[in-house]
Order: structure tokens, then sequence, then C-alpha cells
């Protein structure tokens, strides 16, 4: 699998292990879950973090866009929405890596000039066969120079001008109460304010930056969507069972990004916790997600503790 179809650099890092036509607009890719990952695992619990739904989701999109609808590597997609539902009974490690089985299914497709310029992709994820996820995306792609030259502005002209200085990275909020146990795997730096924090955006995380971009990467406020979340509840013993994300403006490295959190209203106890997760810039909102959480199903969770999530929302 080429790792250039996923826009990863690691081998480590890519998801699908195939694919194959289905139809005019299906398909079906073939994936695997390690039993081990920085991120995406849970070595105490034994089970999957609900994220790898959205990398997996957003890996398979960009595979059939290279793979089988004619988008040239190197061009840009600028993600609008991404959302997952996904069962936490099947997240669970098992003696083997995870297969999945994924149908795709493309809509809205848009052209220009004889290529794709947009489309959604809303996904099936079978695992052994069994219902795992739900989901999909939409994006819209764009030629490297149009990219660049719309970037200009605020990243220097293609040609390479020096960028602006990125903001000095932020101390780390307490791991265990958002669920982590790496402060570097920590996304949220406190601001001394109840549930808001500063997005902690370091370039040199392994999987979260996995090569060199101009802006945030979606997958960074998927995770501190997810981390907000569980602060605000103050539940780190939960899994994300859902999640509905809305991107309208990049988010540049040199100015302070600020993530809020606002607990819903509950829909019963069956539907979980939901949580609104904004994030604003320049003191313009640039993106949202709607996050659901159920208690995990095991004592095991980690950093069960409440004084230490009271310490990261203080």
């Amino acid at each position: 699998m080429p790792r250039e179809y996923v826009h990863r650099a690691a081998l480590a890092e890519v998801i699908p292990i195939g694919w194959e036509r289905c139809g005019e607009s299906r398909f079906a890719v073939y994936a695997q879950w390690p039993r081990a990952h920085a991120l995406f695992t849970h070595g105490a619990l034994r089970s999957y973090d609900a994220t790898i739904v959205a990398e997996t989701i957003r890996q398979a999109g960009l595979l059939i866009c290279h793979a089988e609808l004619g988008v040239p590597l190197g061009h840009q997609f600028l993600l609008h929405d991404l959302f997952f539902r996904v069962d936490q009974d099947e997240l669970g490690v098992g003696p083997t890596p995870a297969m999945l089985e994924i149908d795709v299914t493309c809509t809205e497709v848009k052209q220009r000039g004889g290529r794709l310029s947009g489309l959604r992709y809303e996904m099936e994820l079978l695992r052994d066969g069994e219902p795992l996820a739900a989901g999909g995306a939409s994006a819209s792609i764009i030629a490297p120079r149009v990219y660049w030259r719309m970037r200009g502005d605020v990243r220097g002209d293609v040609h390479g001008a020096t960028a602006p200085a990125p903001t000095p990275l932020p101390a780390p909020g307490v791991p265990c109460a958002v669920g982590r146990v790496h402060q570097e795997d920590v996304v949220l730096a406190q601001t001394g304010e109840p549930d808001r924090w500063q997005l902690r955006m370091d370039t040199s995380h392994p999987v979260l930056f996995d090569h060199p971009v101009d802006h945030a990467p979606g997958m960074v406020l998927v995770e501190a969507a997810k981390q907000a979340a569980m602060a605000s509840l103050g539940r780190p013993d939960t899994h994300v069972v859902g999640m509905a994300c809305e991107f309208t403006r990049f988010i540049e490295f040199d100015a302070p990004c600020f993530i809020q959190a606002c607990r819903l209203p509950s829909a019963g106890a069956e539907a979980g916790d939901s949580v609104l997760v904004t994030s604003r810039q320049h003191d313009e909102q640039a993106f949202s997600a709607r996050v659901t959480l159920a208690a995990i199903a095991s004592s095991a969770a980690p950093g069960s503790s409440a004084v230490a999530a009271e310490s990261f929302t203080a």
C-alpha cells in the first residue's frame, strides 16, 4: 500500500491494506488495526481508542480519491466535516490485529476541468463481518498551485517565503484527566478558566504530525475535541461513541487557538453524555464538534481519579 495514497510518511501509520471497486460509486477498502499503537490503543483496557475510527475514515477516503477517482498525488484536501458512530463493544483488542472491511459510497461528486474537485463519502465499517462503526466526511480538492496561492497571505508564497514563527508550546495538562498516559499526547493546556484550554500544536508529535504541514491537521482537532469533552465532564473513564465535526477555518501555528467545551442536555442514559466543543483563533470560530461519550465497561479505565479531572479543569 503506497503511504502517499493516505498522506502518511510512516508506513506504521498506514491503516488500509487493499481496496477494490464494487460499482460506479461504491468501493470496498480493507484495513488492519494494530494490536498496540502509541495513540490509538489503551494498553490497560485492551481496547482501541475511538479516534482510530476517524483516522480510518480519513485514510480510506484519501485512498479511494487517489487510487480510483484520479486525484493526483500532491493535491490538497480541505476537510469540511467528519462524523462517526461506533459500537464500543467492538473496540476490544484481540489476540491478532483487527481486520476491517469498509463499504465506501461516494456522493455529491463534483468535477472541475475534468478532475475531481469535491465529494462526500459515507462508510460502514465491519470487523470480522460484524458492524463496528459508521461515518463519513466531505472535502474539497485543490491543486497545489491554487492551494499555495490561497495560503500565500499567511504562509508565504509558493517559492518558500519565510513563514511566521509558531507560538511557544504551552505546558500540557494532566494526562489522566483526558484518558491519556503520556504528557506528549495531551493536546490541551490549562488557561485557568473552567472548560477552556489552549490548543497544544506540538509539531514534533510522531503521529499527530506525521509529516510537515502548514496548519493544524484535522486529527489534532478530533483529539482535542475528545480530550476537552472528557475533561469537561470530569469523566476520563469514558469512551467516545460518536463525534460530528465541522471544519470552517484553518488553524495557524503563529497564534494561540482556544478550545471551549459546553455540556449539552442529556438525551437519556442510553444515549450517553454529549459535549459541544469549539475552537477559536483570532476570535473567530474555526472548528466545532459534538462529542458523545459513554462509560467504559471496565474498572480499568485510565486515570479514573476525580481529583485529577478537577485539577485539569480548574
